[in-house]
């Protein structure tokens, strides 16, 4: 894990910036306010955006991008303005190990790791689950909400890959693009 010095920025504009999702409010927010544009769930992938809700320790929730799954009950995240042991607040943290803690396996309940101690984990924080960076396309309710579902400066989606092209496999890096462009090879 490593921490960029942002120079005091907080988890909104920091998970805006990274995945390009347009949602307002405050990290407690989100969740709610993401409802008709982003689709929403309960299991963790690469690029979503993990909700905190409002708890004792964090009045205006919180919110972070999921940059790696481990496994079933365990992520990284990357976030920015979360305090911890040794970390100043305002701050970017990379690769932070998160673990699912609830009940029924569905992300409810998580520990975030403490400070740089990667294992050693804080108290309880509740979470509302996941938010991904694409349409809410449930009954139609992506257009509910009056507003057309907005396009990812991170991501883009390929109608169709060449026969003889080689899979290729993206991870979020933060503001940087994801690739340059594959220079045109002759058939």
């Amino acid at each position: 894990m490593q921490a960029a010095g942002w120079g005091g920025i907080s988890c909104v504009p920091y998970a805006r910036g990274v995945t390009g999702m347009a949602i307002t409010g405050n990290g407690g927010d989100w969740w709610h306010n993401a409802a008709g544009s982003y689709d929403r769930g309960d299991r963790p992938e690469p690029g979503s955006v993990m909700a905190f809700r409002r708890s004792g320790g964090m009045r205006s929730g919180h919110v972070a991008v999921v940059s790696r799954v481990l496994g079933p009950r365990q992520v990284l995240i990357d976030h920015a303005n979360w305090s911890g042991p040794g970390i100043r607040k305002g701050t970017v943290m990379h690769n932070v190990a998160v673990i699912d803690v609830s009940e029924n396996n569905d992300w409810t309940a998580v520990r975030v790791q403490a400070g740089y101690d990667t294992g050693t984990f804080g108290r309880v924080y509740p979470t509302y689950g996941f938010i991904y960076n694409r349409p809410d396309d449930r009954l139609g309710t992506a257009y509910a909400a009056g507003r057309a579902p907005q396009r990812s400066l991170r991501f883009e989606q390929v109608a169709e890959m060449p026969l003889d092209a080689e899979p290729v496999s993206f991870q979020p890096q933060g503001m940087t693009p994801l690739r340059k462009a594959a220079p045109h090879r002759p058939r």
